[in-house]
């Protein structure tokens, strides 16, 4: 199955399970959710994960609508679908990943790295200490052409750093990302979604190759 973009529908289906989340409702528009949302947003993976087919030890993850009830009751569905490519990990939260995902506020896809552990933090200042020129030149090519800026979640005292160029780096602590938003409308409801988030992708591939060198 092609990817041929989303529709009117699935924003509809989207917005019926954030005010309609119970059993009863989504009975009533299972169709809707397997038609609309579960199959394209599959069609979406399986082109979004072509150019990873030959770069081994890669995964292709997508999720379901149905919660884990032991950990999110009372409400069993989720209010999102999302599409991940990562390593081959214990935890994804502690490791990069290109991502996408649809909710009922649009969509949003990109390079994503929520919780990084405390020490491979420190390995990774090490490492962008020890050759900052193949990391800054990584961020500043990425950076250039995704068109906006690698942003994080930062200490409130930033670790200390002898070079100016890094600084900002050593400031980051957790939810590292470069991620695009964009509204419901002709942009997503048309096929050529896939080629702009394959191109972002494309685009921090190189930034996302470089954090996997800090695997957990």
């Amino acid at each position: 199955m092609a990817f041929e973009g989303y529709s009117p529908e699935t924003v509809d289906f989207l917005w019926g399970i954030r005010m309609n989340n119970n059993r009863e409702w989504f009975a009533a528009h299972k169709d809707a959710y397997v038609r609309t949302l579960y199959e394209p947003t599959k069609a979406l993976a399986q082109e979004l994960f072509v150019p990873f087919l030959d770069r081994p030890g890669n995964l292709l993850k997508v999720s379901r609508i149905y919660r884990d009830m032991r950990m999110h009751p009372p409400e069993p569905y989720k209010q999102s679908l999302w599409i991940c490519i990562r390593q081959d990990v214990a935890w994804w939260a502690e490791n990069p990943c290109l991502y996408f995902e649809i909710n009922p506020e649009g969509v949003d896809y990109g390079f994503f790295l929520w919780k990084m552990p405390t020490a491979r933090m420190e390995e990774f200042r090490q490492s962008i200490a020890a050759r900052p020129e193949e990391f800054l030149a990584i961020v500043a090519a990425a950076e250039a052409a995704a068109g906006i800026p690698l942003t994080a979640e930062l200490y409130a005292r930033p670790k200390p750093c002898d070079n100016p160029a890094l600084a900002r780096f050593f400031a980051w602590k957790q939810c590292i990302s470069c991620s695009v938003h964009e509204d419901f409308g002709e942009g997503t409801f048309s096929p050529a979604l896939a080629a702009r988030v394959r191109t972002h992708f494309e685009h921090l591939l190189p930034v996302y190759e470089y954090f996997t060198r800090f695997r957990s």
